[in-house]
């Protein structure tokens, strides 16, 4: 800007610049149409706040194509927002019921994704300017008139101002991340059978590009619609196909194991194939096909195979029945090694699956096996409601986030209301810009805010004294100090942008009514009751934010895949369903709602400081790894669908032993950790004992690839539960008694 060499300017600054150039431009543009070339001060007013809510307010992130985009879609919402405030503005009581509903609706809306979420406080402006007196549904016309032009500037400002180069997406981080496991795996199949340092620290980038932590949240697949789910399906298959290949072994002895061999060459070459169809290529079909053989045969070889249907889908057993139903005796050795290259399939065979139905929709080509891919022929209206269902409750973030702002916004509009505070919008804006998710961090941004605002209020009150009605000087000075405002503010923190917004709202006032200094009073005193409202929410409506709600959430979660190990184990080493119900119908669903609330709680705990300083039972815990205990549940969930979806064959007295045995040992760690995570007020002080690992590699005689897969599942997840402390995989007992006492 200026003229300044680009390489110069901080990249804070150069993005915050570009955005308010054109909120400037487009509020200016559109205030001084209707104020000055249209007499239409109404329309005047709402075209430049629908500029600043959008443009300034919200925080939608993209770019700005993205962010036209999403003002496009909102653009009927809006008009809808402002019918409604007008209507409801005729008796306070009115537009306190709407305020309710509509601060709830639209705060509740995040669970829709980055975009709603970011477009929320903008659109909460637009309804909370029309809901003030006076009632007047006469301007209607000339406020949605305003509205419009200020959108529809904002638009095309988006689109077509300063553009922004746009980072990859996730379905090319995808595509890239499953050209390198095609990479790992064509390695893997050939000579010496193994992948170098440098392979490995290949794949464990491009597994980690694909954390959403490390993507833009423009492109994170965080929506509820079957595209969005099916590419963040697509990410975790592959960061798990990543996974699997880094970590096996060479085969055992000389013989390199032709079918194993031929199971990596597959998962080669439909890994490819998922990457050109990522990149709009065909659907690996043919690859698909050639990898479900390669499987079955492998898994036929390496044990009986079960009849019926597996996730390879219908080629699973036509193959099986061609091999013959004597396989021969192989080596516990080769066995495990075997059991580790299924699992690589099964991933690999999830990726391609999910992706296609990620590029192609309801149209997918490649078969979508039932239970994992629930959503495949699911409409939108059903996910939509399987998303807001499974955040309707209080231990949802979301939801917690939701009452906390709908109940401080219709305080401040009734006590606006009630006491007829001049300029009440200015105090439901103070509460809607300062209230947080946490108290701590809430009373720190109202401490800023209200020392940057005096600051404001007193150099407000000065210019409109100097100045007094000379309203051609306001004119002037608004559009430069608009710049300044939305320039500075949001690099410089909220003190400054409270101060320099006290003095935007002064400019433009100033000119649509006889100014006096006392209107800095009346900013100054509305700031001060906006704050006292959300402080008092931020401390009644769970004033730890996401800090607690974490721990619950993952102890939770864990606890739930505790049931799910336990039956699990138990129905392979039965040889069949032992429970009454489905445990995909059961206990599954109840897994997966426990990883979406620890999920969406672990997101806003990511945005919330630690402020707490380690006190009592809500401290941060910086010694666990929140996300790895995320991985577990969803390791519990792949690994249980996997080795249920054919009905599980007979593993003989010793072999199903062990593994029930195994399963209720994992389930036991489980268990200890998630009390280390929640404990209760009766819970032992008693430290989790250090990782015992013997007995994964006992090997009863005779046992089948099932029990090697049920194994390997398990040794699995007790690597997943050494990493949440972040110690290491044998933690001290401090480490973990710190995590009990919140010391």
């Amino acid at each position: 800007m200026c003229g300044a060499p680009a390489a110069r300017i901080p990249a804070a600054y150069a993005a915050s610049g570009r955005r308010a150039v054109r909120v400037t431009l487009v509020a200016s543009a559109g205030f001084f149409l209707f104020r000055y070339g249209l007499g239409l001060p109404v329309a005047a007013t709402y075209a430049l706040f629908s500029a600043v809510a959008l443009g300034g307010l919200s925080r939608i992130p993209g770019t700005g194509r993205q962010r036209a985009a999403t003002g496009l879609r909102a653009l009927p919402l809006c008009w809808l927002l402002v019918i409604v405030g007008t209507c409801l503005s005729v008796r306070t009581w009115s537009a306190v019921a709407g305020m309710l509903i509509v601060g709830f609706a639209l705060a509740f809306a995040a669970v829709g994704g980055p975009r709603p979420a970011g477009a929320a406080p903008g659109l909460q402006l637009l309804y909370i300017l029309p809901s003030f007196p006076p009632y007047d549904p006469g301007s209607l016309g000339e406020r949605l008139i305003g509205t419009t032009t200020g959108l529809v500037l904002l638009i095309a400002a988006e689109a077509l101002l300063l553009p922004e180069p746009a980072p990859p997406s996730y379905r090319q981080r995808a595509a890239h991340a499953a050209g390198t496991a095609a990479h790992c795996a064509a390695l893997l199949a050939a000579p010496p059978y193994a992948l170098s340092g440098t392979d490995s620290e290949t794949a464990r980038k491009a597994g980690a590009a694909l954390r959403p932590l490390a993507v833009p949240e423009a492109e994170r697949p965080a929506g509820p619609g079957l595209r969005d789910r099916a590419l963040a399906h697509t990410g975790l298959a592959t960061r798990t196909l990543l996974s699997r290949l880094a970590l096996l072994t060479t085969p055992p002895g000389d013989d390199q194991g032709p079918r194993a061999t031929a199971v990596l060459r597959a998962v080669a070459g439909l890994s490819t194939g998922t990457a050109n169809s990522l990149g709009s290529g065909p659907a690996p079909v043919a690859a698909y096909e050639e990898l479900a053989a390669a499987r079955a045969h492998l898994a036929a070889t390496s044990g009986p195979a079960p009849a019926g249907a597996t996730p390879a889908g219908p080629a699973f057993v036509g193959a099986a029945t061609a091999v013959g139903a004597r396989p021969p005796v192989l080596p516990p050795a080769v066995l495990r090694r075997h059991a580790a290259v299924l699992e690589i399939a099964d991933a690999a065979l999830a990726m391609a699956t999910a992706a296609d139905l990620a590029v192609r929709g309801r149209r997918a080509s490649v078969p979508v096996p039932p239970g994992r891919f629930w959503y495949a022929t699911s409409r939108a209206p059903v996910l939509w409601w399987h998303r807001i269902r499974g955040h309707a409750g209080r231990r949802s973030v979301f939801f917690q986030n939701a009452v906390r702002i709908a109940l401080a916004l219709t305080a401040a509009r009734l006590i606006a209301g009630v006491d007829t505070l001049p300029h009440g919008f200015w105090a439901m804006l103070a509460t809607l810009t300062l209230t947080r998710t946490t108290m701590d961090e809430t009373w720190s941004t109202i401490r800023r805010a209200l020392g940057g605002t005096l600051a404001g209020a007193l150099l407000t009150a000065g210019l409109l004294t100097l100045v007094g009605a000379h309203t051609e000087i306001y004119a002037v000075v608004l559009p430069l100090w608009m710049l300044l405002a939305f320039t500075l503010g949001p690099v410089k923190g909220v003190g400054w942008a409270q101060g320099l917004f006290t003095v935007l709202v002064a400019l433009v006032f100033a000119q649509l009514a006889p100014p006096t200094w006392r209107l800095a009073e009346v900013r100054l005193l509305d700031v001060l009751v906006g704050s006292v409202i959300g402080a008092v929410f931020g401390l009644l409506a769970w004033p730890r934010g996401a800090h607690d709600e974490l721990r619950h959430a993952a102890a939770e979660l864990l606890r739930r895949a505790a049931e799910i190990v336990v039956a699990t184990s138990a129905d392979v080493a039965a040889g069949g369903p032992v429970a009454a119900a489905p445990l995909a119908v059961s206990g599954h669903r109840s897994l997966h709602r426990a990883v979406i609330l620890a999920e969406s709680a672990y997101a806003q705990f990511q945005s919330e400081p630690t402020l707490f300083g380690g006190r009592g039972r809500g401290a941060a815990l910086p010694s666990v790894d929140w996300q790895a205990t995320l991985i577990a549940g969803h390791h519990t969930l792949w690994g249980s669908e996997r080795l249920l979806e054919p009905p599980p064959a007979t593993l003989g007295p010793d072999a199903a032993e062990s593994a029930a045995g195994l399963g209720d040992r994992v389930a036991g760690r489980m268990l200890l950790v998630s009390a280390a995570l929640d404990p209760g007020c009766d819970t032992p002080a008693a430290p989790v004992p250090r990782l015992d690992l013997a007995g994964f590699t006992a090997e009863p005689p005779g046992a089948p690839r099932l029990y090697y897969a049920t194994v390997s599942w398990l040794s699995a997840l007790m690597t997943d539960l050494a990493r949440i402390p972040r110690a290491g995989p044998a933690p001290e007992p401090a480490t973990m008694t710190a995590a009990r006492t919140g010391d």
